[in-house]
């Protein structure tokens, strides 16, 4: 393995274009003023000090530059990722506690160690078990849990702390008298204020412009004394590195949520990464050394009170709208949060929380996919309600035991769609020798004595039953005029053992009604198996043929008897294929 290959983001930076600083200095200082207040507000959602935030926006995004494959991507806290850290750890230790950031710190570390085995063991091919519709709902629904989450900041009063959003909303109406106006106002004005911006422009900074704004409001009026929650003292100085304490037993309670965020946050990423590199094609994307990029960033980083980062849509969206070339832009995000903690953290200390609770609230409105559901609804009804059961149970039964639910169902359907897979009776178009659905193509010739059917699927012991039944079926419908049996296989990929014993049985069956079975387009590793087999390697080249015109034709000709001048080898398959 090369260098080029472990440190991709570095070799671009070795082999820099000058001709790109501008647009990435840009970019950087643009996505690096959102990311202020958005990783002090997402340090807030996982149930940590802002300053927290800050430090999950230094190390990992450096180590992410130089190892990444993505030259877009804008790695640091996201909301998911901050909702599924608060959601693991806080059963085990009380938010903002010691215990509660040495559990973070673990978690961190655990995070990119799995990410990391994973890139090596090239295992990323794992998320593709969490189908989009269970994400998607999955999404919905947390997002609406942060939302609901940040409400006692918004509205100014004492909510339970809750991962239901029924007990969110029950109390918030039940408080409704006691609303802070204030604290309301403001944050009502931040969320304005933000989305305003984005409507002129996405590459304006709309999060800064409300902070600055809340700031200059609440210093000019002494909102704080009239019992807005400010911010306060916002540590200086850069994360000290600090080795997480690890335990067996704080690694068995922690491990269920690592591996939720590992699979989680990667997915998140490596979407994003996509959508970005399929508008540029300039550079190729390695999903395996993606994962190494992000296990290492979050290894990196627990060991400098970083929480789980991951690359986020709405920072990368940005990155990529600013005109970002290179990693070089993420760098320059990088050091301006550490200008930052170093000079710049007395700055927010009149920030009000009201206005990261505003920040948190549009960011994750977009993450609420209505468009899908519909979308659904109208060209895939079991997808839809997919959706709406992962989307459901992770409000009512919170957010662990949702995306186990998501998970649940994925490998169920997977389980379900290759046991009962498609299959149909094909007939041949009239004055051709192409063969076609009947059920699709209304026209198509259908001979009483040949049966020509097609399972659309691998063969294994899940489907091997569902094949026998369906042939039973097609040749009960047939009857006794039925005298051949074609089977199309051009869509089985693979066989195992369960199948082929299957197989076996159904010629030994065939053979008894006096009906010929025939195999068409069968794949060279899959007629190799057949052959090994006693039954077929007796006299197997009689079975397999090039199409099913071959088969067809082949059966008119010796069902009486091989005809003078006919040689089987004009039909039967030679390919290894």
């Amino acid at each position: 393995m090369s260098v080029d290959s472990i440190f991709p983001g570095l070799k671009s930076l070795l082999t820099y274009d000058k001709r790109n600083l501008k647009d990435d200095i840009a970019a950087g200082l643009t996505v690096g003023v959102m990311l202020i207040p958005q990783g002090m507000a997402y340090a807030m959602i996982a149930g940590l000090a802002p300053i927290y935030g800050l430090y999950a926006s230094t190390i990992p995004i450096l180590i992410y530059a130089v190892m990444g494959t993505s030259r877009q991507l804008a790695v640091g806290p996201v909301a998911m990722v901050s909702l599924l850290t608060a959601s693991g750890v806080s059963v085990l230790a009380e938010g903002g506690s010691e215990a509660y950031l040495g559990y973070v710190l673990l978690l961190a570390l655990m995070v990119g160690a799995i990410q990391l085995l994973m890139g090596v063991f090239r295992l990323g091919f794992l998320v593709n078990f969490l189908s989009h519709p269970v994400i998607s709902g999955f999404t919905s629904a947390a997002a609406i849990i942060i939302g609901a989450s940040q409400l006692k900041h918004l509205l100014g009063v004492a909510l339970p702390k809750s991962h239901y959003v029924h007990e969110i909303f029950i109390a918030a109406i039940r408080q409704f008298s006691e609303i802070h106006w204030p604290t309301l106002l403001l944050g009502a004005g931040g969320i304005g204020i933000i989305l305003i911006m984005k409507r002129i422009s996405r590459s304006i900074p709309g999060q800064i412009i409300a902070v600055i704004v809340s700031i200059f409001v609440v210093s000019l009026f002494h909102l704080d004394q009239l019992g807005v929650k400010i911010v306060g003292e916002v540590p200086s100085g850069l994360p000290v590195f600090q080795i997480p304490n690890f335990s067996m037993e704080s690694f068995n309670s922690l491990l269920p949520i690592a591996l939720a965020i590992s699979l989680v946050s990667y997915m998140e990423s490596i979407a994003v990464a996509k959508a970005m590199q399929a508008r540029h094609k300039n550079y190729k994307l390695s999903p395996n050394q993606e994962l190494i990029a992000l296990g290492l960033s979050n290894i990196g980083g627990s060991f400098f009170q970083s929480y789980p980062v991951t690359g986020g849509f709405s920072r990368t969206a940005v990155n990529d709208q600013a005109g970002a070339k290179t990693t070089l832009a993420s760098i320059i995000s990088a050091f301006l949060v550490l200008l930052t903690l170093l000079f710049l953290t007395d700055l927010f200390y009149m920030m009000p929380n009201a206005i990261l609770a505003a920040v948190i609230i549009v960011a994750v409105i977009g993450l609420i996919d209505v468009k899908e559901a519909i979308h659904l609804w109208h060209t895939h009804r079991i997808d839809f309600w997919m959706l709406i059961a992962t989307f459901v149970a992770t409000l009512v039964l919170g957010i662990e035991k949702g995306i186990l639910i998501g998970v649940t169902l994925s490998l169920v359907m997977v389980i379900f769609q290759s046991s009962y897979p498609h299959h149909a009776e094909l007939g041949q178009v009239p004055g051709s020798d192409f063969y076609r659905n009947v059920d699709r193509f209304p026209g198509v010739l259908v001979r009483d004595d040949v049966l020509i059917i097609r399972f659309d699927a691998s063969l294994f012991f899940g489907n091997s039953l569902r094949f026998r039944e369906s042939l039973n079926d097609y040749i009960e419908q047939k009857g006794k005029r039925l005298k051949a049996i074609v089977l199309n296989c051009e869509s089985i990929n693979n066989i195992d053992s369960t199948a082929l014993k299957m197989l076996e049985e159904v010629l030994e069956d065939t053979d008894k009604l006096g009906i010929k079975l025939l195999f068409a387009s069968v794949k060279g590793p899959i007629r190799d198996r057949l052959l090994h087999t006693s039954t077929f390697g007796r006299n197997g080249e009689d079975h397999f043929f090039m199409s099913i015109q071959d088969a067809v034709e082949y059966f008119d000709e010796t069902r009486g008897g091989v005809k003078q001048g006919m040689r089987h080898e004009d039909y039967v398959l030679q390919t290894n294929r």
